[in-house]
């Protein structure tokens, strides 16, 4: 069996084309010529890694998987800090 390698373009046209939701999953997947449950792992992908999602040739590198592991924990502190400085000035404002 021979492995098709698609485009970063490819992946992330194909779940563009899935997010707009005009077609079911199922024969977008048969018009583009990948299996369903690829199109829901590029989808995962591109929402776990954004810019970083699908690089070069095959898999990630261990490096490369860290620093995209490690920019999503980051993303998602700052959004924690974020909240965390609105709920410090919203009890303040009750307090005093």
């Amino acid at each position: 069996m021979i492995k098709q390698m698609f485009s970063k373009e490819f992946k992330q046209e194909a779940v563009r084309l899935l997010e707009k939701q005009e077609k079911d999953a199922s024969q977008l997947a048969r018009e583009l010529g990948v299996r369903r449950n690829q199109l829901y792992k590029w989808q995962k992908e591109l929402e776990s890694y954004g810019d970083e999602a699908f690089p070069g040739k095959g898999r990630r590198s261990v490096k490369q998987d860290e620093t995209a592991n490690l920019k999503a924990r980051i993303k998602r502190l700052e959004q924690e800090n974020e909240i965390l400085k609105k709920a410090a000035v919203y009890f303040a404002k009750e307090i005093g």
